[in-house]
């Protein structure tokens, strides 16, 4: 099965909550009206995409029905469709090498494995990685992305389980610039239980980066369960007190997932999904490309690409 079928796959709950309804919605012959509109909020809503992104989505439709003179509710669903696609087709800034990756995350989000693909991704495409595992605090995270590590064929620099995470990250700068390394991943513990320490220790990280790897461009990612819907709204907002996030990595779009997550978060944040997972496997993590999920996710056959 190709990524995209598995992308399919994993949008079939929220077809079936979002899409499904809307075509049973979008009859035609039916009106334009008051409630037809009302009735698509509260799909929209169901599906995880949000107030404020149903808001601003439900006017950018009847400005459209309006500027075209649709009448029939039947040519909806396209209208529908694009202003998600637009809504979701944010540029990515292009990255600038040498890039030091900072990942962040709670606990049990997919992180470490996500560090894992993300250096296999990059060091298949031609670029040399190195990891960083200053996620001290786990015990199991270490050794977690040391299998990674193998698995991708690249270096790791590890401190053990208690050891201070900005000296682990100063020991990966150091190895990173003696190596001439593209690429500089760091695991980070995922704390939210108490934001000071949270940010003190993502601070100090980054105090370490600036003033030992200034040459470095950084991209501090965050990466969000799926599944935990609007809950990931409120850790993205907590995270993003803590340190500037710079791009969403979407895990857990598997089956059980509301896929409208990712249309909020790029509402409610303003920050792009750079990559999106639909499964466990090492070439489950794949560039977030916005026509391509909205092709999922309303159940059509991929976009011919022009």
């Amino acid at each position: 099965m190709g990524f995209f079928q598995r992308l399919k796959q994993g949008l079939t709950k929220t077809r079936g909550g979002l899409t499904q309804k809307v075509d049973e919605l979008v009859v035609s012959g039916r009106p334009i009206d008051d409630d037809f509109y009302d009735e698509l909020t509260d799909i929209l809503i169901l599906a995880d995409v949000g107030v404020s992104a149903t808001e601003d989505i439900i006017e950018k439709l009847k400005e459209r029905v309006k500027q075209k003179g649709v009448r029939d509710t039947s040519a909806c669903r396209e209208l529908l469709k694009e202003i998600i696609i637009e809504e979701m087709n944010i540029p990515r800034p292009k990255l600038q090498w040498p890039l030091v990756m900072f990942v962040v995350g709670v606990n049990g989000v997919g992180k470490t494995t996500t560090v894992g693909k993300l250096a296999l991704r990059f060091q298949e495409i031609g670029h040399s990685v190195i990891l960083a595992a200053a996620d001290t605090f786990r015990a199991a995270a270490d050794e977690q992305l040391s299998v990674w590590a193998e698995r991708a064929g690249v270096p790791l620099i590890r401190g053990g389980e208690g050891a201070d995470p900005a000296s682990v990250v100063y020991d990966a700068i150091q190895a990173a610039k003696a190596r001439n390394n593209d690429l500089l991943i760091v695991d980070t513990a995922g704390r939210l239980h108490n934001k000071k320490n949270l940010m003190d220790e993502l601070s100090k990280m980054r105090r370490i980066i600036d003033r030992e790897y200034p040459e470095a461009t950084m991209r501090c990612m965050l990466i969000l369960d799926a599944t935990t819907g609007q809950n990931g709204i409120q850790q993205a907002k907590q995270f993003k007190e803590a340190v500037e996030i710079g791009g969403i990595i979407l895990t857990k779009l598997d089956g059980t997932a509301k896929g409208g997550i990712a249309i909020a978060i790029r509402k409610e944040l303003d920050i792009p999904v750079w990559y999106i997972g639909v499964g466990e496997g090492i070439d489950d993590l794949q560039a977030f490309e916005a026509r391509q999920f909205a092709d999922a996710l309303f159940g059509d056959d991929e976009s011919k690409k022009n």
